[in-house]
């Protein structure tokens, strides 16, 4: 559990912050996930025609990430990358060749948003550091220093919101740090308010 996992580290939470950590957050990662899915179902539904019509094969991308307590699992995302892409981190792959639908759902997030099912699985958490990749060593060593893999990866999280291009392994960390020793029910609700201004905003021009 939880609050057993804790145990170990002094965690700079008010009491009424680790009731909700401990007892509020999976419900509502649960309640708010279904409310979402059942609000996108139209755009969900859309989508995976589309990706088939396009681009015949498989409509899910499964990619084995780094979760709670360092744990494997596998992320779920549709499909935007030709088969027998590398398993790279996003920033290093190259998108100049994507058809409209790869480049759009990948512009607006909406290949993430499979991931809605990996929230109700447990594997993830609407808000929390997004999970790295098994060869993102670096940033893997730096998230077990300042105990981040305690804490079920996001969907969105403080360091998404305050992205920026080529953002360094330890910035990350230190803002997912900053997040995990001041969560909250009102602190995951403005990430996910500042997530949707995120994505409202245009791509850079290069």
């Amino acid at each position: 559990m939880v609050v057993d996992l804790l145990k170990p580290f002094k965690l700079h939470l008010k009491e009424g912050y680790k009731l909700y950590l401990i007892y509020g957050k999976r419900l509502f990662d649960i309640l708010f996930s279904l409310l979402a899915l059942l609000a996108l179902f139209p755009i969900i539904i859309i989508i995976s025609l589309l990706i088939k019509v396009i681009d015949p094969g498989p409509l899910i991308y499964k990619q084995k990430r780094i979760g709670l307590n360092c744990k494997l699992f596998e992320i779920y995302k549709f499909r935007s990358m030709p088969i027998n892409t590398l398993n790279l981190p996003s920033n290093k792959i190259n998108t100049k060749n994507l058809n409209w639908l790869s480049r759009m759902i990948r512009r607006t997030n909406f290949d993430e948003l499979p991931q809605l099912f990996n929230i109700l699985k447990g594997d993830m958490s609407i808000v929390g550091p997004r999970p790295a990749l098994p060869s993102q060593k670096n940033l893997i060593l730096n998230r077990r220093k300042n105990r981040v893999f305690l804490f079920r990866p996001g969907l969105t999280g403080l360091a998404q919101i305050l992205s920026y291009d080529g953002m360094k392994d330890h910035v990350k960390v230190k803002y997912d740090t900053k997040y995990i020793n001041s969560i909250s029910l009102k602190a995951d609700l403005m990430i996910i308010l500042k997530t949707f201004n995120y994505l409202l905003k245009p791509p850079p021009i290069y």
